[in-house]
């Protein structure tokens, strides 16, 4: 199965490439996980719908045709360890890629979020976009683990 990870941000903390790069590395061939980073511009009250339009377009760009769309909102739906493992099942018996969407600071572009077929909340709480990247990241590694019967996860 191949996952696309479209995120908001190129110059990162090192601790957070760290992050992220620790848990793509321990996904099993099974997943190939591939990360794209859209770049952000400082935006300011009065350019953030220009800013987030501009993102937007980017995203779109890197989206693969037929891919399944999962856009990263807060008011998004939780998923449980047990219930994202369930859900990269469902994919790979689909066929179909997946693809995550990871905004900026000003969030995703509504025009994209509701094109996604799930909307998908890492926390009630409201996560730098940097900090999403290796939440999800660990998340995914931890969803493979409950497939692969890898003891990582201790429910």
């Amino acid at each position: 199965m191949r996952i696309k990870l479209i995120a908001a941000g190129t110059r990162l903390p090192q601790w957070i490439n760290a992050g992220y790069d620790e848990f793509a590395k321990r996904l099993s061939r099974d997943i190939e996980l591939e990360l794209v980073e859209i770049p952000i511009s400082r935006s300011t009250a009065s350019n953030a719908v220009t800013e987030r339009a501009r993102e937007a377009r980017l995203m779109s760009q890197a989206i693969p045709k037929g891919a399944y769309l999962v856009a990263l909102e807060v008011r998004g739906q939780a998923l449980t360890s047990e219930g994202l493992a369930d859900f990269l099942s469902k994919r790979a018996r689909d066929g179909r890629d997946v693809c995550f969407l990871i905004g900026g600071p000003e969030g995703i572009a509504p025009a994209i979020s509701q094109s996604a077929h799930f909307q998908l909340s890492l926390s009630a709480l409201t996560l730098p976009h940097a900090m999403a990247r290796v939440v999800l990241a660990e998340a995914l590694y931890r969803a493979n683990s409950l497939l692969s019967g890898h003891p990582y996860h201790r429910a």
